[in-house]
């Protein structure tokens, strides 16, 4: 079994190369100064990856993944909906043959953007675990490849770019708050952190009311935890009994803050009328982990990655 650094600088040199290889599929999202007051010397920025192609960080593991995937092989995924949004671009681009797999709890507007890449969509399951379980099911039946959400070293990676990006784009970073799901993105994100700025705490944020990776973090395996209904539906769900993101994100994660529904609809709010963004759930979660305690950052600089804008219209405007 490979050591802690072994799995972090493996994973980090990883997105290193698939930096370069998808490098004209992605866009470099901005990084923006935030407009909040706040204590002499301490400064907060977002890494905007709400603004990226099809608006989630997603697109960047699924662009690493499908490179990998021979063209006559179909592949088939699961998702919450921003996922599915990515591949079904991705796969456009490449030519594969697709079929997505959401819950039904997806958000309409995230399904009506994935059907309208001419994606084949089945619904299954309350939430993204279970809808997960179905397409590997049906990849194994059907001889589809299966694209992980997260569970995947080239999807990882994939995710990894947006910090290279990051650390490209501002110095001395302290903080970086990174919303949790089945833990891609604060694996690839946190090894390359890890790797290249040490010195830079990665603290992850669970949603309250679904906070799978975060429970087995804390226990050390991968546990069953009940999911309920959250604003940050992007990072609903379980995780995979044998996910490499446990490990990686157990090596690279500094601090688990959870947040409860409150604090994400507030910090949509924030984030609506005091910084001009309108955002998903689970973009705003990270937000929360912040506003939460911004005295224990006093004096810091501190990133927020927003990971995704595909919100549901409807819902937004009822909580701002």
């Amino acid at each position: 079994m490979p050591s802690a650094s072994d799995l972090i600088a493996q994973s980090a040199a990883r997105s290193c190369v698939v930096h370069r290889k998808i490098a004209g599929a992605v866009y470099r999202t901005p990084v923006i100064a935030s407009r909040l007051p706040m204590a002499e010397g301490s400064r907060l920025f977002y890494k905007a990856e709400n603004f990226q192609h099809t608006g989630s960080f997603k697109l960047r593991g699924a662009s690493a993944k499908l490179t990998t995937v021979p063209l006559d092989r179909p592949v088939i995924t699961a998702s919450s909906g921003n996922h599915g949004i990515a591949c079904s671009l991705a796969a456009q681009t490449t030519g594969h043959e697709l079929i997505v797999v959401l819950p039904e709890t997806v958000v309409a507007k995230k399904r009506k953007i994935i059907e309208s890449y001419g994606t084949r969509v089945v619904i299954h399951g309350a939430d993204a675990s279970l809808s997960e379980l179905h397409a590997q099911s049906l990849a194994e039946g059907e001889g589809y490849t299966y694209i992980s959400p997260y569970n995947d070293a080239e999807v990882i990676a994939g995710q990894g770019t947006a910090a290279l990006e990051l650390l490209d784009q501002i110095e001395g970073v302290d903080n970086v708050f990174i919303s949790m799901g089945g833990g891609g993105l604060i694996s690839g994100m946190g090894s390359v952190i890890k790797e290249f700025s040490p010195q830079t705490r990665v603290i992850g944020v669970s949603a309250a009311n679904s906070c799978a990776l975060a429970a087995s973090i804390k226990a050390g395996k991968i546990v069953e935890t009940e999911h309920l209904d959250t604003l940050a539906d992007g990072v609903a769900g379980g995780v995979d009994a044998d996910s490499m993101t446990l490990p990686l994100a157990s090596a690279v994660i500094d601090e688990i803050v959870h947040c409860d529904e409150d604090q994400i609809a507030e910090a949509l709010k924030v984030l609506a009328w005091e910084e001009n963004m309108l955002v998903e759930g689970a973009a705003a979660l990270a937000l929360a982990a912040y506003l939460a305690e911004p005295q224990n950052y006093a004096g810091q600089t501190s990133v927020v990655l927003l990971c995704g804008g595909n919100y549901e219209v409807e819902q937004l405007r009822g909580i701002i």
